[in-house]
């Protein structure tokens, strides 16, 4: 029986909820398939000041036991899959391609639908092209591919012009072909069909009812709605049960096997990607704690530095650690760490010891 009488939870609560369902407590999962199976993705992100994203979230639940060529194996053996540029585990690839046969009615946001409709049909011979190519010859890199488009990519971003990119990212949300691998850093591309599981499509309306609920799972509280997201959404939809958070306004959804559950905090030094503070509303609205992304601002404007990872501390993100890997010297240098709340002694000692423990990871020495 549904419950309709909303869960009351204090900030704490929803804080603490929100963090062990990130597998961010003292109870750390065992492996990395574990890892990617709990949070659902690992974001794949080309920014590596510190580390790449996907292998930062993943030490800061392992620690120095994931090796980044845990995630490479997990993806040369096709245990774990990339798509559109997340991580996910291959079993859960039956919960998209279904709607990958809708596109673009399904996963294209709204405004975005008809453009793309539109420029991939006015490309098909392009299209059909590169289906020929990696039929023939996959995989291979974007660039071994021909650019026969007749109608150029317009963007005011980086993808400009990229018609070769940004034709093969839509033909993933197709279902047509994906990543098999990578060389060099570069995406090799193939025909989906040898890249994904051959188990059968989860029909539309039930596979979105179980990323709501998985989604869920791995957030541990969230808002019912939110803005369209071209990827991974923030919301959940009707997952879960209703939860009202003293001092915050409206509705959340939490997954109910979270509550009523001890809690037992660490420290941990977060990718700015991390899901934890991905939805930077839920982070501001729970954590009451700031946070941007500022390697896009001038040097000038930036308050806490190019790259700043968030710090952890129990269920309170407490500050931001400025860093970066200097590889060509061998340093891991600390420019400073940013106090949200005056740091205890203990906080400090721990906080400190994380910093030394990434350098370690990072097998570079540590510059304060």
């Amino acid at each position: 029986m549904t419950r309709v009488t909303p869960h009351e939870l204090s900030r704490a609560d929803a804080r603490r909820i929100a963090v062990r369902a990130q597998l961010l407590d003292t109870a750390r999962p065992v492996g990395l398939l574990d890892v990617v199976r709990q949070l659902t993705l690992l974001q794949v992100d080309p920014i590596a000041a510190v580390a790449p994203n996907a292998d930062l979230v993943a030490w800061s639940r392992l620690g120095s036991s994931y090796a980044p060529a845990d995630l490479t194996g997990a993806l040369e053996r096709r245990s774990l899959l990339e798509l559109q540029a997340m991580v996910r585990p291959a079993e859960d690839l039956a919960l998209y391609r279904a709607e990958m046969a809708e596109w673009p009615e399904r996963g294209t946001p709204s405004s975005w639908r008809e453009y793309h409709r539109t420029w991939v049909a006015a490309n098909d011979a392009c299209r059909r092209d590169i289906l020929e190519r990696l039929g023939a010859e996959g995989p291979l890199p974007s660039r071994a591919l021909p650019d026969t488009c007749v109608k150029p990519w317009r963007s005011s971003g980086w993808t400009n012009n990229r018609n070769v990119t940004k034709l093969l990212e839509l033909m993933v949300q197709r279902g047509e072909v994906a990543v098999a691998g990578r060389g060099g850093g570069d995406r090799l591309w193939d025909l989906a069909d040898r890249v994904y599981p051959g188990t059968p499509p989860v029909p539309v309306a039930q596979a979105l009812r179980i990323r709501d609920e998985r989604r869920l799972r791995a957030l541990g509280i969230a808002r019912a709605r939110g803005p369209e997201c071209p990827v991974e959404p923030a919301d959940v939809g009707e997952a879960g049960e209703l939860a009202v958070v003293e001092g915050v306004r409206g509705g959340w959804r939490v997954d109910p096997a979270q509550l009523d559950r001890p809690f037992e905090g660490r420290t941990a030094l977060l990718s700015p990607f991390d899901r934890l503070v991905h939805d930077r509303r839920r982070t501001l609205e729970l954590f009451e704690y700031e946070y941007q992304l500022e390697m896009y601002k001038p040097a000038s404007k930036r308050r806490w530095g190019y790259f700043a990872l968030p710090v952890l501390h129990g269920d309170r993100l407490v500050g931001k650690l400025d860093a970066a890997a200097d590889r060509r010297a061998g340093v891991f240098r600390v420019h400073a760490i940013h106090e949200d709340v005056p740091f205890t002694g203990v906080m400090t000692e721990d906080i400190d010891r994380e910093i030394e423990d990434l350098a370690r990871w990072l097998g570079l020495e540590l510059s304060r």
